[in-house]
């Protein structure tokens, strides 16, 4: 007992905010993303979040980076014949003399245009063409929850805890917090950006002493194993130890599955290696949304009636 005791005490020294003496953790900085690029889009979309908040009365709030937002990014409502027509538009722009420009070719397959002929059989593996299926899964299992998307992409722990420390608290109460980030803190080591996740769930809990915290796990990453992997899921281990110190934050791991028995990650679940497909969305989404409907004591079958 006293072991596990001391064990827990020293992993909360680690990842915690100082990592040894006076030296803060570097990942639990709050820091706004540096607009190199001059177009401000960054902060656009920090303002609408944080207006959304002043009319807004979510149940449950996502924040994160990416794998938050592509949630509900794609917003394409039709099926994926509209993707094929995007992608055909797209070719006729860019190469007017190609055979593409012909109906009766097809353009699909990833980020370059691939003239296919009209009845062949398509393959369309480009994110673009998974709009519709990322969008139903918002709409069916998290949307219904009146929920709050604040996801941006490349978002880092720093740039998410400066996020909450600047308006996208204010006049929100939501019954649960789900919290997806860590990931591009490519810069950190696995103790620092753990205790920048702690940090997050820890300004969530001072500041909405109500609201559930849900941490979920990062996932593997690559094609093949890789440090990026090993060091996400020594975040992951340290993540399970410190959060239940919160008590009303927990850690759900969503990544089981993945990872095939030879080591590698498919196509079919993440498009880059990186982001998930629709499949992979989905493959997250039903222990996410079983989860949150017990937070908020309702089955299923509550929810949809409630909603009829």
């Amino acid at each position: 007992m006293d072991i596990a005791i001391t064990l827990c005490v020293n992993v909360y020294c680690v990842v915690s905010d100082r990592m040894s003496g006076d030296e803060m953790n570097p990942a639990a900085v709050a820091q706004a993303v540096v607009d190199v690029q001059g177009d401000d889009r960054w902060m656009s979309q920090h303002t609408r979040f944080v207006l959304e908040c002043k009319d807004a009365e979510p149940e449950v709030l996502f924040i994160g980076d990416s794998m938050v937002q592509l949630m509900q990014q794609y917003e394409v409502r039709e099926h994926g014949h509209l993707c094929v027509l995007l992608c055909l538009l797209c070719c006729w722009v860019r190469h007017p003399k190609s055979p593409a420009a012909d109906p009766r070719t097809i353009v699909t397959r990833g980020r370059e245009c691939t003239d296919v002929p009209y009845k062949r059989a398509i393959s369309v593996d480009h994110a673009s063409c998974q709009f519709n299926l990322h969008f139903k899964v918002w709409r069916e299992l998290f949307s219904p929850l009146h929920a709050l998307n604040f996801g941006i992409g490349g978002d880092t722990t720093c740039n998410v805890l400066w996020r909450l420390q600047n308006g996208e608290l204010d006049n929100i109460w939501p019954k649960v917090a789900v919290v997806w980030v860590g990931t591009n803190n490519y810069e950190h080591s696995a103790e620092q950006v753990a205790g920048g996740i702690f940090a997050i769930a820890q300004l969530l809990t001072s500041r909405l002493p109500k609201t559930k915290v849900v941490v979920l796990g990062l996932l593997a990453r690559g094609e093949r194993p890789n440090p990026l992997r090993e060091k996400n899921a020594a975040v992951n281990g340290l993540l399970r130890s410190l959060l239940p110190q919160l008590g009303q934050a927990q850690f759900l791991d969503v990544g089981e599955g993945f990872v095939h028995s030879d080591g590698t990650i498919s196509t079919r679940d993440m498009f880059d290696f990186l982001h998930l497909t629709s499949a992979g969305y989905r493959a997250i989404a039903k222990p996410l949304s079983d989860l949150l409907l017990q937070i908020l004591e309702e089955t299923p079958e509550e929810r949809r009636a409630s909603l009829v």
